[in-house]
C-alpha cells in the first residue's frame, strides 16, 4: 500500500511540475507541449534537456514553434524503445491521477452524505441548547460540497487530459508505423525489416534458437517495366506486397518487407528451414495467381513469377551473414531457371 501511495504522490507531483512549466511559457497547452514538458520534468530525456537549455537562452518564454521543434527533434524522432517508454509513462501518470481523483471524489461524496444525515438529525432533535453545533455542521456540509465540486472538476480535467494523451499516443504510433512501412506495398520497408531482423537476432537463446529468412525477387521485372511502363510495375509491386502480407498471416511473428526495388524479404522467427521452404513455395504459387490488368482495357498481363532463396539462422550468424546466405540461394534460383525456391 505504501508503494501505491508513493506512486500516486509522484504522479501528482509530475503533473504539478508539468502544468507549472506550461504556465510559464507562451505555447498552447496541447498533447505535444505536455509530452515535451513531461519528458523535461521527469528527467528521462537528456537530449531534450540539453536542447531546451539552449532554447531558453535566446527565448525565455517558448512559443508554439519552439515546442514543435523540440518535440520533432527530441521526442518524435527518438528510438522505438524510448518512444514506447514515453507512451507508457504518460499514460500511467494520467491513469493514476484519474483514478486518484475518482477515489477522492467518492470519499468526499460519502463524507458529505454522512454529514448531511448528521445535520438532519440535529435539526430534527429538540436540542435547543445546541444551535451553534447545528450551524457549524451546516457550514462543514457546505465546505464538503465545495470540496466535492472542486474534485469533480479536477476529475473532468484529468479525463480531458487523458483523452488528449491518448490522441498523442495514437499519433506517435501512427508516425512510428509510417516510418517503417513502404507506402506502395503497405508492408515493412528496409528500415522496418532491419529492426525486425535485429529483434529476431536479439531474441535468440540456447533454449529458443532458430529462425529463417526468405528472399524473393520478381522475375524479369525490368522487362515488365520496359514493356508496360512503371505504373504497371508499381501495381505489380503493390499486388505482390498484399499477397505476401496475406500469405504469411497465419505464421506466428512472421514479417513481410520490401527489401528494395523488386526484391522482398520474409522473416520467420523460430521457423526451421523446412517450414520456411513450405512458406516460400506457397508464396511462389500465390504470386503466379496474381492478375494485373492494364488500365483502360481488360487485358491481363502474362503470369508473374518470383524466385526465392531460403536460409536458416546458424550459430554465430549475424544479420549480414543470414542475408548473404538467403541472397546466395536466391541467386541460384535465378541462375537455374527462375520461378523456383532454393535452400541455402
Amino acid at each position: 500500500m505504501t508503494r501505491y501511495k508513493e506512486s500516486k504522490q509522484q504522479s501528482a507531483e509530475l503533473l504539478r511540475l508539468v502544468l507549472a512549466c506550461v504556465g510559464q511559457h507562451d505555447a498552447a497547452c496541447n498533447p505535444i507541449a505536455f509530452a515535451v514538458w513531461y519528458e523535461h520534468v521527469a528527467g528521462t530525456n537528456p537530449r531534450l534537456n540539453v536542447e531546451l537549455a539552449k532554447y531558453l537562452q535566446d527565448e525565455p518564454r517558448l512559443g508554439d514553434a519552439a515546442i514543435l521543434r523540440l518535440h520533432r527533434d527530441c521526442i518524435a524522432g527518438i528510438d522505438e524503445a524510448t518512444a514506447e517508454r514515453v507512451r507508457s509513462d504518460v499514460s500511467r501518470v494520467m491513469g493514476d491521477l484519474s483514478q486518484s481523483a475518482a477515489q477522492t471524489g467518492d470519499s468526499a461524496s460519502e463524507f458529505g452524505q454522512r454529514l448531511s444525515q448528521l445535520n438532519r438529525s440535529l435539526e430534527s432533535a429538540e436540542a435547543a441548547d445546541a444551535p451553534g453545533l447545528a450551524a457549524q455542521m451546516a457550514q462543514t456540509l457546505a465546505s464538503t460540497a465545495q470540496m466535492k465540486s472542486a474534485v469533480d472538476a479536477l476529475h473532468q480535467q484529468v479525463q480531458t487530459s487523458q483523452r488528449e494523451i491518448d490522441a498523442l499516443r495514437r499519433e506517435l504510433e501512427r508516425t512510428r508505423d509510417e516510418a517503417v512501412q513502404c507506402p506502395l506495398t503497405k508492408i515493412l520497408n528496409r528500415k522496418g525489416f532491419d529492426q525486425r531482423l535485429q529483434a529476431m537476432l536479439e531474441g535468440q537463446s540456447p533454449a529458443r534458437a532458430g529462425g529463417s529468412l526468405i528472399m524473393i525477387d520478381i522475375d524479369h521485372f525490368k522487362q515488365i517495366n520496359d514493356r508496360h511502363g512503371h505504373l504497371i510495375g508499381d501495381r505489380i509491386l503493390a499486388a505482390l506486397g498484399e499477397a505476401l502480407r496475406l500469405g504469411i498471416g497465419a505464421a506466428a511473428a512472421a514479417s513481410a518487407a520490401r527489401y528494395g526495388g523488386e526484391e522482398f524479404a520474409i522473416l520467420l522467427p523460430g521457423a526451421e528451414i523446412a517450414q520456411a521452404q513450405a512458406v516460400a513455395e506457397a508464396l511462389r504459387l500465390k504470386a503466379k495467381m496474381l492478375k494485373v490488368r492494364q488500365r483502360g482495357s481488360d487485358a491481363v498481363l502474362s503470369a508473374i513469377s518470383v524466385s526465392a532463396g531460403v536460409a536458416a539462422l546458424q550459430p554465430g550468424d549475424d544479420a549480414s551473414a543470414l542475408i548473404a546466405h538467403a541472397d546466395a540461394a536466391l541467386y541460384r534460383s535465378k541462375q537455374t531457371g527462375r520461378d523456383r525456391v532454393t535452400l541455402a
